[in-house]
């Protein structure tokens, strides 16, 4: 069911962008330390670049992790507003099409 406001309600793993964080951490300080040792110093910057990347986005997401549940809703908090519209069954007006073109569809009445 969309309600209208998921972008401001989405949910993101945050333990898993953590944990792909660590993993390009891990791979930019590699890289920023064979092509230092190795003298290739635009490789060298290019790692030291997405090194200071990825510390950022770490930053950001450890901030959002410790936000707790103001930022990040736990499992019995529910991802957005439940409908208060009243529609019928599934959220649909009474006599309002269907996807599949059912008995109230725009098919009706068609072979």
């Amino acid at each position: 069911m969309r309600t209208g406001n998921e972008p401001t309600t989405a949910r993101s793993a945050l333990r898993l962008r953590l944990a792909l964080s660590l993993w390009g951490l891990a791979w930019a300080v590699f890289g920023l330390t064979v092509f230092t040792l190795t003298d290739h110093p635009g490789w060298a910057a290019a790692s030291g670049l997405l090194l200071l990347l990825v510390l950022v986005d770490m930053a950001v997401i450890i901030r959002h992790i410790h936000q707790g549940p103001h930022y990040q809703p736990g499992r019995d908090i529910p991802p957005y507003e439940p409908d208060h519209g009243g529609h019928g069954e599934y959220g649909r007006r009474p006599g309002s099409p269907t996807r599949a073109g059912g008995p109230t569809g725009p098919y009706r009445g068609r072979p």
